[in-house]
């Protein structure tokens, strides 16, 4: 499992890397853009904050982890439709960066970046492997069309293991997008809290 997660990590950097950018990019943006995006982004923070307060979104284990794999789970299924993927990544990084403006306090970091490290790594991996389950389709009906003087069923069959690889690729990296998402579940739910006081503590 180890041999197949190092090569579809070696032969999908320009995915993995592109996904970075984008988020690194979109945080920057929101940040940046927060007094513009204020009227947009402000409603979406404040209902987050109710469902909070009513108990429609716990802070528990169970409904962090849910919650983020549905979002990420939505990544890797968009990836069929190209930028569906991106624009998702796009969203929650520009709402990061904008959070983080609209804070006006750089300790709210210390609640960010504990879970974050794991929380953002796994939505890069999760639009990486929309944009690999992507490539894999895309790869299946170029190989399906260019094919001549075949049966149909002997189309599908080559058509498929020519491009077998981009799937395998595309699950694995899902699946560890799906591991750093339980690590920064567990994280957020029982440490981040915590180490954000004891440091804050220390420092005041």
């Amino acid at each position: 499992m180890l041999n197949e997660v190092k090569v579809a990590f070696q032969e999908n950097k320009l995915a993995i890397c592109s996904s970075a950018a984008i988020l690194i990019i979109s945080m920057i943006l929101g940040y940046f853009l927060e007094p513009y995006a204020y009227g947009y982004m402000n409603p979406v923070l404040e209902n987050l904050a109710r469902q909070v307060e009513s108990g429609a979104i716990q802070l528990t284990f169970t409904d962090i982890f849910f919650n983020n794999l549905r979002v990420i789970f939505m990544m890797f299924i968009f990836g069929v439709i190209f930028c569906f993927s991106t624009l998702i990544l796009a969203f929650n990084g520009f709402f990061v960066g904008y959070y983080v403006a609209v804070s006006r306090n750089i300790q709210v970091l210390l609640y960010i970046i504990p879970h974050g490290i794991f929380e953002l790594s796994s939505c890069v991996l999760a639009c990486s492997s929309g944009l690999i389950l992507f490539n894999f389709i895309y790869k299946f009906f170029k190989a399906l069309l260019y094919q001549e003087n075949k049966p149909f069923s002997e189309k599908l069959t080559d058509s498929f293991e020519s491009s077998y690889d981009k799937l395998i690729h595309a699950c694995v990296i899902f699946l560890v997008s799906i591991a750093l998402m339980a690590i920064s579940g567990f994280i957020e739910a029982y440490l981040t809290i915590p180490i954000a006081r004891f440091v804050i503590s220390i420092l005041s």
